[in-house]
């Protein structure tokens, strides 16, 4: 038996069916829009590990080959890893539901999404949500969901819900917004230089649309619900919790004194050292809850002090910015760099600029594609002062550099007039909140430092919220303790005029429209003050790329004169590129792309291009190479590819008995075009070249 629920969202229905496929789990759905099926099963686990005080929970997505009638490309020939598309949305998936699970729910979830069918034009990942929350909503599993999600366009000044791949190119927002029935819990997009209000309208249109799929889950979840689990709750030694705050509170309250991250963190280690070797002998099985009850203390004193003194942890104010320190140029053979430093946060950008054959080749379900830019981001276990795991891209290190890629995404160049393909690398060598910002900063200063010829500088900050009850705080520029014991991380990146990226995380259920309108008009100031400080070290764009930078013309030619421009097999082009030692791209269109270090070599290489695609003239002299030679004269190639006949009489004024007392096979000669016959045979004389 199988039991359905459907919406209207748009222009399309979105249908949510359960209760046929994979019984055995505890909730699976299928989400259909159009010719898009995604399937989500939720499964939770009937045991916890003794002393478990955190949540386990996974979500993996995948995309399917098949789903698009199509065999994965390579040797194996079936899906490999998981795609940075396909790791972005499982963290796109995961980060609305968790919030909204039990705090004293610690069993094991497992969420795993497929996309079995696609039509190649509805973007899937907006119905991975939906299906996640519909798979949890139905399955018992404890959630306080469901959760709804859309993806929003806008077009000509309209507002479209859940546009197509080809709508998100045209469409100058793309922001997948995520929430509950009562308010929005997760924004992630970009947006070509926005404003805020537009910004703060786009995520209110897309509330309204997620009212309507909630109430269809719930809908289903009437239907098909399974009764609630029960549960090991995670254990709490409430008398242990006082004896604690009887004790050290006070030294809690006394970290404040202490600025910098690092002696913070050991003074509150020093705290849950003391409480433990004090409190073990009346509490013995307890006791390694010590650590989380001085967490959850610190957690209380710092939002006290926000809201009642407007003090924060390292005594800044609520709006203040951290110091800014920023230099460019810091490596001598990169293409670009940049250090930036705000606070006890830095990132090293740097810029390499590559030809068109270095752009990435993405193989995905709706089709090939090529990225000509792109952000790659690190995060070593030194930026934060410890050992660790290092090496290899794990999925908080995609997700901060795919934010900073869209942050400078729209201040980029069209490929029409810098035909570059751009690679930015951000390492971080120091965090202690808001890396991805800092990387958006560093990348933007190593573009101008580059004289990649961007729009506009580009600067990020995050922003966090205390919220108790009616009171609140806005904070700008948070630090890593902020992120970790508020209720709010929000990122916006964009230039002095506009919004380029948006991302918001709520660890609560969620915030108001005027609490986001505050928060963003509070971003843009900080925005601009970080501007500011930028604009103190460059201003705008350096005039001439660095001397390393590969040299790039595009030029094109009719497209009939590709052929003979590639030669056969390859011939004409491989034989102009080794003996230049530039790099040759010719496009279909015949656009033809030449690039080289050194401008010398481009120049040798323009001019045998041109010799071969340019239209032979009569009455223009060439200097060419005699390719053999026969009784009645000589065969001379004028171009590559291209030859014409020097008749015996054409050769000399006086005259000449043997061709071979002349011309020789492989003399440079220079020769006049003296005719072309309607079969495009050329004629050449030897003798008008000589009287120049």
């Amino acid at each position: 038996m199988s039991f359905e629920s459907g919406v209207t969202i748009g222009r399309e229905e979105i249908r949510f069916t359960t209760g046929y496929l994979a019984k055995q789990a505890d909730g699976a759905v299928m989400v259909s829009s159009g010719e898009t099926i995604v399937f989500a099963t939720a499964v939770v686990s009937r045991k916890v590990v003794e002393g478990q005080d955190f949540f386990p929970l996974t979500v993996d997505y995948r995309e399917k080959f098949y789903s698009a009638g199509k065999i994965p490309g390579g040797y194996i020939k079936r899906e490999g890893r998981p795609s940075d598309r396909e790791t972005l949305t499982s963290r796109l998936t995961d980060r609305p539901l968790r919030p909204l699970f039990p705090d004293d729910f610690v069993s094991e979830v497992q969420i795993i999404i497929s996309v079995l069918s696609t039509d190649q034009k509805t973007q899937s990942d907006v119905l991975a949500i939906n299906a996640a929350s519909a798979a949890l909503s139905v399955s018992g599993i404890p959630f306080k969901g469901p959760v709804g999600a859309v993806r929003v366009g806008r077009i000509k000044g309209e507002f479209i819900v859940n546009p197509t791949f080809d709508e998100s190119v045209a469409s100058d927002i793309d922001l997948v917004v995520a929430g509950t029935r009562k308010a929005v819990t997760m924004i992630e997009g970009s947006s070509k230089n926005v404003s805020e209000d537009d910004m703060i309208n786009a995520v209110v249109f897309a509330h309204e649309q997620i009212a309507k799929l909630c109430d269809a889950q719930d809908d289903l979840k009437r239907q098909a619900g399974k009764p609630g689990i029960v549960y090991t709750l995670k254990k709490r030694d409430e008398a242990l919790r006082e004896e604690v705050r009887r004790r050290f509170r006070q030294d809690v309250v006394d970290l404040i004194s202490l600025k910098e991250k690092k002696d913070r963190e050991e003074a509150q280690r020093s705290i849950v050292e003391r409480a433990a070797k004090e409190l073990k002998e009346s509490f013995p099985d307890s006791i390694g809850q010590v650590g989380s009850i001085i967490d959850d203390l610190d957690y209380e004193v710092m939002r006290a002090r926000i809201l009642d003194e407007k003090q924060r942890a390292d005594g800044r104010g609520l709006k203040d910015i951290r110091p800014i320190e920023s230099m460019i140029g810091v490596l001598p053979r990169a293409h670009g760099s940049a250090v930036f430093t705000r606070g006890q946060t830095q990132s090293l950008g740097v810029v390499t600029l590559g030809t068109g054959r270095d752009s990435q080749r993405l193989d995905a379900i709706e089709g090939e594609s090529f990225r000509r830019f792109m952000l790659h981001y690190n995060f070593p276990p030194f930026s934060v002062g410890e050992t660790g795991r290092y090496g290899g891209t794990g999925r908080r290190e995609i997700g901060h550099g795919m934010l900073a890629e869209r942050s400078l995404q729209y201040i980029l160049p069209e490929a029409e007039k810098f035909p570059y393909t751009i690679r930015i690398v951000s390492e971080i060598l120091e965090s202690n909140g808001s890396s991805s910002m800092a990387s958006v900063c560093s990348g933007s200063l190593s573009l101008f430092n580059a004289g990649v010829p961007v729009k506009a500088a580009v600067a990020g900050i995050a922003m966090g919220l205390i919220l108790e009850g009616e009171r609140y705080a806005i904070l700008s520029d948070i630090m890593g303790l902020e992120d970790h014991l508020g209720d709010m991380d929000f990122k916006v990146a964009g230039t002095s005029e506009g919004i380029t990226a948006f991302q918001l995380d709520i660890k609560i259920e969620g915030i108001t429209p005027q609490i986001m309108r505050e928060a963003l008009t509070q971003a843009r100031e900080g925005r601009l003050h970080i501007l500011g400080k930028m604009n103190e070290v460059i201003a705008e764009p350096a005039k001439e790329l660095a001397p390393h930078a590969p040299r790039i013309i595009m030029i094109r030619i009719d497209v009939d004169k590709i052929g003979g421009l590639i030669g056969p097999g390859g011939k004409v082009v491989k034989a102009i590129v080794e003996e230049t030692g530039a790099e040759i791209n010719i496009e279909d269109d015949g656009t033809v792309t030449v690039s080289a270090v050194d401008k010398e070599s481009i120049d040798k290489a323009l001019a045998k291009i041109s010799a071969i695609t340019e239209d032979v003239e009569i009455g223009r002299i060439y200097n060419g190479r005699v390719k053999k030679v026969m009784e009645y004269g000589a065969f001379v190639e004028i171009a590559p590819g291209r030859e014409g006949l020097v008749h015996i009489s054409k050769l000399d004024f006086n005259k000449v008995n043997k061709v071979s007392d002349v011309l020789k096979e492989g003399d440079e000669v220079a020769v006049k075009v003296i005719g072309i016959d309607r079969q495009g045979r050329v004629d050449l004389s030897r003798k008008d070249a000589l009287k120049r």
